[in-house]
């Protein structure tokens, strides 16, 4: 009997589970293959113009909106259930056509925009502003406090334009920066020069220089005229605040204007339109604001002028009882 028994053998076939197996293989080919799609769609993003990224949105932009009071657009399509049975409805579809403006990509700021929305652009201006107060300070004080400068102090002419600090070496009767129809300047032009050098040179704003003449008719050889000798005589000043100190890299302009910008418009032939204009350019150089002795206090000092400038509050008068 004992012969006859089957004998049974079992063979257990032991998986490789765990880090062993393939599970985590699938899992990372997903994630290389969404990553691999992200990057893609990164450089494609990056080097497609604007527009074609509106032509891409406006194929995604829905062009009709369908509004409609009968339940045409419902479950039951178009038909209302009463006691009588199914009902349809008499009225035809409403249908409205809106046209949507496709979205547009924002285009970044400038440096130039976000210059404009920078808080202390409004500062800037204000001490550039202080700044050509002083200048103009010092100068008409440099003028007033040297007895040499007391017969040229009408042949200095500063203000405020525009364009920035302008400060003009004029003629007079009897008194020339320069001899007739020469662009070689007298001993005098060049000590006036030499004190606006000293005022310029602590400015970090650029410079334009112009050469002015008056209307009178001057016909030099070789077809010389007004406009060469004024720009002769602007060269020359350039030349001679390049020699004082004044970086050549800081002058922006020179310019001949003859006689077509004349000081004196109602007399164009008067020895006052002759003249060397030169112009410390408004919003040039590198401005920096000075620093506070205490941080904030300029902010406190603002709110209190702003405080000050408002009208006080009336008073109810009392009610008498």
């Amino acid at each position: 009997m004992a012969e006859d028994q089957p004998i049974i053998i079992k063979k257990v076939n032991k998986g490789h589970g765990g880090h062993h197996g393939g599970a985590w293989k699938v899992a990372y080919a997903d994630f290389v293959t969404a990553m691999m799609a992200f990057f893609l769609l990164l450089w494609l993003l990056n080097s497609v113009t604007q527009e074609q990224l509106e032509g891409v949105s406006n194929y995604f932009t829905p062009t009709t909106v369908s509004k409609s009071t009968s339940g045409s657009d419902g479950a039951l399509g178009g038909t209302v259930l009463s006691e009588q049975g199914a009902l349809t409805a008499t009225a035809s579809r409403v249908t409205a056509k809106l046209d949507l403006p496709p979205p547009k990509v924002q285009p970044k700021e400038t440096k130039q925009e976000q210059g404009e929305s920078n808080p202390t652009k409004e500062a800037l201006k204000k001490h550039e502003q202080e700044q050509f107060e002083k200048a103009k300070e010092k100068l008409e004080n440099a003028i007033k406090d040297n007895p040499a400068f007391k017969r040229l102090a009408e042949s200095l002419m500063i203000d405020n334009t525009p364009e920035g600090l302008r400060i003009q070496i004029v003629d007079q009767d009897g008194l020339a920066m320069f001899p007739s129809g020469s662009a070689k300047m007298f001993l005098h032009t060049r000590k006036i020069l030499e004190l606006v050098s000293k005022v310029i040179s602590t400015q970090p704003q650029d410079l334009a220089i112009s050469g002015h003449t008056d209307a009178k008719k001057f016909g030099g050889s070789g077809g010389y005229s007004n406009w060469e000798l004024s720009a002769d005589r602007a060269n020359a000043a350039r030349r001679a605040l390049i020699k004082l100190g004044i970086p050549g890299k800081r002058i922006g302009r020179v310019v001949g204007m003859a006689a077509k910008e004349p000081l004196m418009k109602d007399d164009p032939e008067n020895a006052r339109n002759r003249r060397l204009s030169i112009i410390l350019l408004r919003g040039t150089g590198k401005q920096k604001l000075p620093k506070e002795a205490l941080p904030g206090l300029r902010d406190i000092q603002k709110k209190q002028l702003q405080t000050q400038k408002k009208p006080p509050k009336p008073v109810a008068p009392a009610s008498g009882k």
